[in-house]
Order: structure tokens, then C-alpha cells, then sequence
């Protein structure tokens, strides 16, 4: 398909958002109320667009649309914008949550107001850029831009130990990204190229496969995260702002699944198959392991981040099992953890604004009070434990099947975490919604407000509409994941002729 420039539009259009916020004068209620209306605004407009994008997009096709390609570095890199299957649903995925995470921040923040909506859009842009991204040079520019603006909405607008928090996210992703560029460069002069496109069509050395799969997964397990690299994210969680949480969750986490689908998988099959074993094994430590971390957090934002480290463990599990069960529901897991956990820390911002407390014992028998906030809360943690009817259940479903078809023992020993996620996830709605509302502080705590309600019923009706009917995201999935099994089977087939000709 010609450019439309739609692409280049879902880019844009923040920016001169941001750049509006910053044309207002002062720090007054007024000017904090236009600079709100015109993020608002903007990340409407965005998700209308991204809409419009999708009404352009053909599901059943494997190609790359709505390209854009300019000449930009010397002729030799391009900016290349285009999408496939496995692109889309992740940028209206993130158009989706921005208004959401606008609407979040619509009471709390007071100060600096302007640079903190500023930073939300310019986070957006990077973020789409990541996906929009046809071009490995372009990827990896807007990969590491979003750690800036989330540097400063968790080192200014966050809790007590923000700074450090900052420092360390910051850190963590930077250290592993500096030989993912290295791996670029390699590639180039490989290649002779960058085009993301024409790179799925060349094949590396089989040892050369080995650098360059290490050298990425560096930076994508890092963002996932993987165990053990996962020690920034509960930091980062629990000291960043509601808003900043939910982009955490809901869409930075699931750029390291990505870029194991789009580079590591189809680019480099031979290291994928020999590196199987290694992922299979951090896969099921995290599922496991983060989920008994869990049980012992007295924090809710704590317990939802470990949470968020077991479900992405799902992710690498599925993505590795190589086979269409595993990949499509890896694909879907990442979907769906981004609707239910922004939700979930959506639901703890509403709470947290009205106590100002995370603690998980300072509340209890909050139904009595807030009726309909224990609705909301109970269908996302019935998403988030992998209830059938819920969309979570298709992703955790689909990759255990996967996992199965591969390894038995993998499938087997991640049960374990769908029965530790239901513990821990009832566990945390049992002491904070049900019993009886004993502590005088939440007596006159009060139930969602209009705002509220326009953030968490879109969630809901999605959680369980994709619950029952997983289909548009599964259908658009299928088609590029055919194309990674493709580049797989040539790998495969080495490995069944080896061991075929050992004595």
C-alpha cells in the first residue's frame, strides 16, 4: 500500500500537542486545567487516528503496510515507517491507554503540571515510534528515547524514593541496549543494511546468530523483564506516579516481547533453537519464583509488579515454544496483561488518591463502601489469575499449549503458576475488598467517581469481550507468525539432520 501518512501522523500529532502545553504561560489553576484538556485532547485524537490506521489495515496479510519511507542518514538509512499483524494491536493498544492514564493523572498531579503532560505525549510518540518502526537504526533510536521521559515522570512526579528508582530503571535498560548496538552495527555491515524487511530476508552465519541473539537479548530481557534482571521494575512501580505504572505495564514491558518476535526469533533462528533451553529455564524460575515473591508483598503496587514479571515469563515461554499455539498466545498474553494490569494499577491509583497509603493493611471491606469499585477490581483480578471468560485466560491458555507441544515438563511446571497467581491475586482482593469495614479511616471513603468510571468500564467490557471472543486479535496475530515459523524450519531441520547422523 502507498503512504498515507497516517503513520507519520500517530508520530506528529503528540508532539504538536506538547508543544501547544508549552506555549502556556505560567503555572496558575488555569493553565493547569488547559494544559490537562489539551493532553487529553490530543491522546483522543491520536487513538482516532491509530482507529483510522486500523480501518487501512488488512488482518489477513503477512506484509508490511502503510509504509512511509524517507531518505535520512546518508542515504543508507532510511525513515521507514510501516506495520504488520504483529504491530497494530500493539500501537492501539498504546493509543488506547494514553487517555486513560490523562484521566489518571487529572487530580493528582499539581505540580509542574505542564512538563508532566508534555512528557506523557512525548513518551507516546516514542513509544509508537517503537512499533512503527521499519528500520533497525529507527527502532533502536526510539527504543531507548522513551527512557527519558519516564526517567523524569518517575524521578519528579514520584514517592519518596524516587530518584533512585529513576536511576536504577534508567540504568538497567541503558547498560543492556549499549550491545543491542552494537549488534546493529554488526548487522550492517553484514547486511549492508538496516531495512527491517530485507534483513527477515537475509541469513546470518549460524556462529554469528550466536552474538547477535546474546547481544539483543540483553536489552529485550532486560525490558521485559527477565529473571534476574527484574529488580528495577518493582522499584519502578511502586515509586512512579498511577499514569506512570500503567505505561510501565501496560506498554514499555511488552517492547522486549516485540523485539523477541520481530529481530531475535525470525533473524536469528539457529541461536533461537540453540538458546531454547536457556529461555524455557528463566521462563519457568520467573513464573515461579516472582509469583512466591508475591504471596509475601504488603505493598498492592509490590505484588502487581512480581505479577507482571510471572505473566511476562508466559510471554518468553510461548514466544520460544515455536509453534503457532505458543507464539499467537505469547502475541495475545501481551494484549491482554496490558489491558488487566494498567487496570489493576489504575484501580490502586483510585484508592491510593483517596488514603494515600499502598499498604495492603490499612484497608479491608471496602465493598461495603465502594460497591462498584469492587466490581471493577474483581473482573481484572479474575483476568489477572486467568478465569475463562476473560482474556486472560485465552494468552495463559494458549501458551501452555504451546509450551506442551514443545516440552511436556515446561507446560507441566508452569501450571504451577496459573495455581500461584490465583493465590496471590485473591489473596490481595480478599484483604482489601471483602471482610468487614472495621478501620475508621475508610468509612467515609467514597465509591468511583464519573471520572473513574470513564477510565475502568472501557477496561472491563474489553477484558471479558476479548475473553469470549479472541478472535480479531488472534486472527491478526496468525498471519506473520506464520512467516516466523517459516524462517524457524530451515533451523529446525539442521538440528533433526545432526542428530539424525550422530552414532
Amino acid at each position: 500500500m502507498l503512504g498515507l501518512g497516517i503513520l507519520s501522523g500517530l508520530l506528529i500529532v503528540p508532539l504538536v500537542g506538547a508543544a501547544f502545553i508549552l506555549t502556556l504561560r505560567g503555572e496558575d489553576a488555569e493553565v493547569r486545567s488547559n494544559a490537562r484538556s489539551a493532553a487529553l485532547a490530543t491522546t483522543v485524537v491520536t487513538f482516532l487516528l491509530s482507529l483510522w490506521a486500523w480501518s487501512r489495515f488488512d488482518a489477513s496479510s503477512a506484509a508490511f503496510q502503510l509504509t512511509e519511507s524517507h531518505v535520512w542518514l546518508a542515504q543508507a538509512i532510511r525513515f521507514k515507517l510501516t506495520v504488520d499483524g504483529f504491530a497494530m494491536p500493539f500501537i492501539l493498544l498504546t493509543t488506547f491507554l494514553m487517555p486513560f492514564c490523562i484521566l489518571a493523572s487529572w487530580a493528582t498531579i499539581e505540580k509542574r503540571v505542564k512538563a508532566y503532560y508534555v512528557c506523557f505525549l512525548v513518551l507516546e510518540t516514542t513509544m509508537i515510534g517503537v512499533f512503527e518502526a521499519g528500520d533497525l537504526v529507527l527502532f533502536y533510536l526510539f527504543f531507548e528515547a522513551g527512557l527519558m521521559p519516564m526517567f523524569l515522570i518517575i524521578g519528579i512526579w514520584g514517592g519518596k524514593r524516587r530518584v533512585y528508582a529513576s536511576f536504577k530503571f534508567f540504568l538497567f535498560t541503558l547498560l543492556g541496549s549499549v550491545l543491542m548496538l552494537l549488534a546493529i552495527i554488526a548487522m550492517y555491515w553484514h547486511a549492508g543494511t538496516t531495512d527491517i524487511a530485507m534483513l527477515l530476508q537475509h541469513r546470518f552465519p549460524a556462529n554469528m546468530q550466536t552474538w547477535l541473539w546474546l547481544a539483543f537479548f540483553a536489552s529485550l530481557a532486560v525490558k521485559m523483564p527477565m529473571w534476574p534482571v527484574h529488580t528495577w521494575l518493582p522499584d519502578a512501580h511502586v515509586e512512579a506516579p498511577t499514569a506512570g505504572s500503567v505505561i510501565l505495564a501496560g506498554i514499555l514491558l511488552k517492547m522486549g516481547g516485540y523485539g523477541f518476535i520481530r529481530f531475535s526469533l525470525p533473524m536469528f533462528p539457529d541461536a533461537s533453537l540453540y538458546f531454547q533451553p536457556l529461555v524455557y529455564a528463566l521462563s519457568i524460575v520467573a513464573i515461579i519464583y516472582t509469583s512466591l515473591v508475591a504471596l509475601m508483598q504488603e505493598d498492592v503496587k509490590k505484588l502487581i509488579a512480581y505479577s507482571s514479571v510471572a505473566h511476562m515469563g508466559f510471554v518468553t515461554m510461548g514466544l520460544f515454544s515455536m509453534n503457532p499455539q505458543g507464539i499467537q498466545g505469547a502475541m495475545f498474553q501481551m494484549v491482554s496483561h496490558g489491558l488487566v494490569s494498567g487496570a489493576l494499577f489504575l484501580c490502586v491509583g483510585v484508592v491510593y488518591d483517596r488514603m494515600h497509603t499502598r499498604e495492603i493493611a490499612a484497608y479491608g471491606g471496602l465493598v461495603n463502601r465502594m460497591p462498584r469499585y469492587a466490581v471493577a477490581m474483581l473482573i481484572f483480578t479474575m483476568g489477572n489469575v486467568g478465569l475463562p471468560g476473560t482474556s486472560g485466560f485465552v494468552g495463559e491458555f494458549l501458551t501452555m499449549m504451546g509450551a506442551f507441544r514443545s516440552n511436556p515438563w515446561v507446560g507441566f511446571f508452569s501450571a504451577f503458576g496459573v495455581i500461584l497467581s490465583a493465590a496471590y491475586a485473591l489473596w490481595l482482593y480478599a484483604r482489601v475488598v471483602y471482610g468487614k469495614l472495621e478501620k475508621p479511616s475508610l468509612k467515609g471513603i467514597l465509591d468511583l467517581n464519573a471520572r473513574e468510571m470513564v477510565m475502568l468500564v472501557p477496561l472491563v467490557l474489553l477484558v471479558i469481550y476479548y475473553g469470549v471472543r479472541p478472535g480479531p486479535i488472534l486472527d491478526t496475530f496468525a498471519p506473520p507468525t506464520e512467516l516466523v515459523l517459516r524462517s524457524m524450519q530451515t533451523a529446525m531441520a539442521t538440528v533433526k539432520t545432526a542428530s539424525a547422523l550422530r552414532p
